[in-house]
């Protein structure tokens, strides 16, 4: 048994509280308040110095054993040219000397002085080896020639594959990458599971909703996540991108969706995000539909009679109105008073969609970090939606309707931060849309783990559920909304132990926790 003391403690329940004293036993909440009764006043004490704490951060979407790959490879996000670029593709192919396939994440037009993607002509510049760099946004990616060459006649004959730029879309893209992936070790894979892990504990972040199902054959990312939860740090909710309702029964899964599969339209960084009204700067685009809405419908109408929880990426507003109309249609067939099936992204959502979102329930795990994203900056959006932008990521319309709305970062496609998240939600492009501070932390907290069945163990510093909580500098509620973003992370407990990270854990250390976790032993 131990007190936490020296600290302003903030709840992040409905009637938030504010106190000075939590006392940890067994790895969950004994006593959260003031003043500290005297039973527990010769308890072994943890002095925080005057910092604020707050339950630990979720993150309500994320692929996070791409994010990992990604984390622990070649990330292309910030080169300001190809030159630079290119010397990033040199320095990885000197560290990862034995990997057949370089795999880069995060090109984008906006941040390079050439102010394009690179080609395949450009990437053969650069380097010689097999290559492949997916795109910032993660729905298409670029190929040098060797890497191409290694690809099968099925992929370059695929509609989505360009032969002349060597970028591949669509299918093509999910092909490809599987492929690509197919060839990563075993040791390989857990090593990036646990420093990704280690990346987001550093970030204070706990519990995680991870949608996997993509980029690796067979959906063994699915599987490797079900066992690696059971041996690393945070908490991953897993959900489960098909649209194949048995599929998830038969791994007994309670959730099914994410993107890529269950993606109703496409993204503004490719123009195919749905709209109702065409693309400002080309009246013949509307963006694409993936799907019909009977056979969105049928999809919605299974997996809610199975009673999974349902996530469908939508971003345009076209997207949006086909997931209510299937929603509406599911709980119309098989009403269930309690389902917390989510919209992703949601991006485009007027007035109407607020209405019928909130009519059905529904809750909206979004990404605040697109509102300040350099590789999708704010001009390429006003260009191509005009005065549709200032609509985008209606966070306070939606809290005002009553949605329960959550932050997540989408990784690898933003960095994982939820301080940075905090900091977007009170500072919306769009003022009237900005929300208060203590609002955007339980869009952190609480709410994340409400989108995942898990607001009875944690989310909140309550009583009885676990003693998870992130250690700030500084308190969020006495800064000043445009500083949020300066606020370090000091420190996250889990089960009120310090998390001190994995160092070198060894892939059997993480395997024998995952299996002891599963048996209980």
């Amino acid at each position: 048994m131990r007190v936490f003391k020296n600290a302003e403690f903030i709840s992040c329940e409905d009637q938030n509280r504010i106190f000075k004293y939590l006392v940890e036993k067994d790895g969950k909440i004994l006593f959260s308040g003031d003043p500290l009764p005297e039973e527990f006043k010769s308890c072994e004490s943890v002095d925080l110095k005057n910092r604020c704490v707050l339950p630990a951060f979720g993150d309500t979407h994320m692929h996070f054993s791409s994010f990992a790959y990604f984390n622990s490879g070649l990330d292309c996000r910030d080169a300001g040219d190809f030159a630079e670029l290119g010397e990033r593709i040199r320095a990885c192919i000197d560290r990862r000397k034995k990997e057949k396939v370089i795999l880069g994440f995060g090109c984008s037009a906006h941040t390079v002085s050439e102010k394009k993607l690179p080609d395949r002509h450009d990437l053969d510049r650069m380097t010689d080896r097999p290559l492949m760099i997916v795109k910032y946004d993660g729905h298409a990616a670029v190929g040098n020639s060797a890497l191409i060459a290694q690809m099968p006649a099925a992929i370059l004959s695929d509609p989505g594959f360009d032969q002349d730029t060597g970028w591949f879309y669509l299918n093509a893209f999910y092909l490809a990458v599987n492929r690509i992936t197919a060839s990563v070790s075993l040791p390989a894979l857990f090593k990036n599971l646990i420093a990704g892990s280690d990346y987001l504990a550093r970030r204070g972040i706990a519990l995680v909703h991870t949608a996997e199902g993509v980029g690796f054959p067979l959906d063994l990312d699915v599987d490797f996540m079900r066992f690696a939860n059971r041996g690393l740090p945070p908490k991953f909710q897993v959900f489960f991108q098909t649209m194949d309702v048995k599929k998830v029964q038969r791994r007994k899964l309670p959730r099914i969706g994410g993107c890529f599969a269950n993606a109703l339209d496409g993204c503004f960084g490719s123009e195919d995000a749905a709209l109702k009204t065409p693309y400002t700067n080309n009246p013949k685009n509307r963006g694409t539909l993936f799907y019909s809405q009977a056979a969105v419908n049928d999809f919605a109408i299974q997996a809610n009679r199975a009673g999974l929880q349902i996530a469908m990426h939508a971003i345009g507003d076209a997207a949006i109105d086909q997931a209510l109309a299937a929603f509406e249609a599911a709980l119309a067939d098989f009403p269930r008073s309690d389902h917390r099936h989510i919209i992703i992204h949601a991006d485009l959502m007027d007035e109407a969609a607020i209405a019928r979102a909130a009519k059905l329930n529904l809750c909206i795990a979004l990404q605040t970090p697109f509102l300040y994203w350099p590789q999708e900056p704010v001009e390429y959006l006003q260009r191509i939606l005009g005065q549709r932008v200032e609509n985008l990521i209606p966070l306070k319309s939606m809290l005002t309707a009553g949605i329960t709305i959550a932050g997540g970062s989408d990784a690898p496609c933003t960095l994982p931060d939820p301080v940075g998240g905090i900091y977007a939600a009170c500072n919306h492009p769009n003022a009237n849309e900005s929300v208060s501070v203590l609002d955007a932390l339980r869009m952190h907290t609480s709410s994340c783990a409400k989108l995942s069945f898990d607001d009875n163990t944690r989310g909140t510093l309550t009583n009885g559920k676990l003693a998870d909580f992130v250690v700030l500098d500084q308190n969020p509620l006495q800064t000043p909304v445009e500083k949020l973003n300066a606020i370090p992370v000091e420190a996250l407990y889990l089960k009120g132990e310090k998390y001190e990270g994995q160092g070198d854990r060894s892939i059997g250390s993480l395997l024998m926790d995952s299996v002891r976790n599963r048996f209980g032993t």
